[in-house]
């Protein structure tokens, strides 16, 4: 069984399907919503390996053309090199405006198809299909297509929505121990940014949900792209309250550029870290209480990701260079620096000009240089 979840943004509403066995009924299910019986499907190399010629032959039964386009994959693709490369492949199909790209893969191949989709002949129609649990539970909801530049992550991009995401748990099976906690770090961010509740449902099934038992991970994953889709649908180009769903991820953003964003911390790792950092941060500055601080670092630790700079690198970060990192970040105004910050778990906000000084002598004392 399925459920259906809701985005609604007017004329570019769309759902969210969420269960086991939808790419095998993925041509039935995107059929409608395509215009031509023909599909474009971006993957990588490893997708395409363990999952490609499944969700080929779904097509094929529904009458539908698909041809794949496969990337290496790595955030390291996810570049304007890739990003090329996409563009050529699909003008090399002779696509037009009123075919549709298929983005199936983690969240290096639905942001970077998603922006493919967007500038390609002035946009043209994209369906999601994630197959990691941060790309399910995440990227794949919100229309946030972009690549990396020298600068930072993400900074080149553009809002567009698909016109359907397909999340098949059954598809997680294959997933590697390390990429099922990087998703769990950005579902346990739901709890801590505003639901008390499922934060304590984690505390006492998380363990469940790594281990792939259906039930939990159905219920963990359908409630976190409810959330999203709900926090979306009031704020859907990051003007005000969408911006909570960065928690964690300015000190993210910044510790995985100083570590090359590469294997050596992956981007639910960093976040994992980012948002222990964000809470304590909080703590430092009288927002919240050291004890709330304690348990949301205790929460994130018990499943297996770093909570403190010295977990993510031996060597001791240079405070000022995070610093400089943190000022590029997209949600900065005007040079000031912007946090999504707790007054307790469950209750976050969005804290604007905070004191660099602050956050200088908060990383110092983190152990930073």
């Amino acid at each position: 069984m399925s459920r259906t979840i809701p985005v609604g943004l007017g004329a570019r509403s769309y759902e969210v399907l969420v269960g086991p066995g939808l790419i095998d009924r993925a041509g039935e299910l995107v059929g409608p919503r395509l215009r031509r019986p023909r599909v474009a499907v971006v993957t990588d190399d490893t997708v395409w390996g363990l999952h490609y010629e499944r969700l080929a032959q779904a097509f094929q039964r529904a009458g539908i053309a698909a041809h794949g386009v496969s990337m290496p994959p790595g955030e390291e693709t996810k570049s304007f090199e890739g990003l090329s490369q996409v563009i050529d492949a699909l003008l090399g199909l002779e696509l037009d405006r009123g075919d549709t790209v298929v983005a199936f893969g983690g969240g290096v191949i639905g942001d970077l198809t998603g922006f493919a989709a967007a500038i390609y002949k002035r946009g043209i129609d994209f369906v999601q299909i994630p197959t990691t649990l941060l790309a399910q539970v995440d990227s794949s909801v919100g229309g946030k297509t972009a690549i990396d530049v020298a600068a930072g992550k993400n900074l080149v991009g553009a809002f567009h929505q698909p016109r359907l995401v397909l999340a098949d748990l059954d598809v997680l099976a294959t997933l590697p121990e390390r990429e099922m906690r990087c998703g769990y770090a950005e579902v346990i961010k739901y709890g801590l940014l505003g639901d008390f509740g499922f934060f304590e449902w984690l505390e006492a099934n998380g363990a469940a949900v790594l281990a792939r038992e259906p039930e939990a991970l159905a219920r963990a994953v359908a409630r976190s792209i409810e959330m999203k889709a709900q926090i979306v649908a009031e704020d859907e180009t990051e003007q005000g309250r969408r911006a909570l769903l960065n928690l964690g991820h300015t000190f993210a953003h910044a510790l995985e550029a100083e570590t090359g964003y590469g294997e050596a911390l992956l981007h639910g790792e960093a976040v994992g870290a980012g948002m222990a950092l964000a809470f304590r941060f909080s703590a430092s500055q009288g927002l919240c209480t050291a004890q709330d601080a304690a348990r949301a670092s205790a929460a994130i630790a018990a499943a297996g990701l770093p909570t403190t700079l010295a977990q993510v690198r031996t060597e001791p970060f240079d405070a000022q260079a995070l610093l400089r990192h943190m000022a590029q970040d997209k949600k900065a105004e005007g040079g000031r620096l912007t946090f999504i910050l707790a007054r307790a778990l469950g209750e976050a906000f969005v804290a604007k000009d905070v004191d660099a000084q602050a956050v200088r002598q908060f990383l110092t004392s983190e152990g930073a240089r």
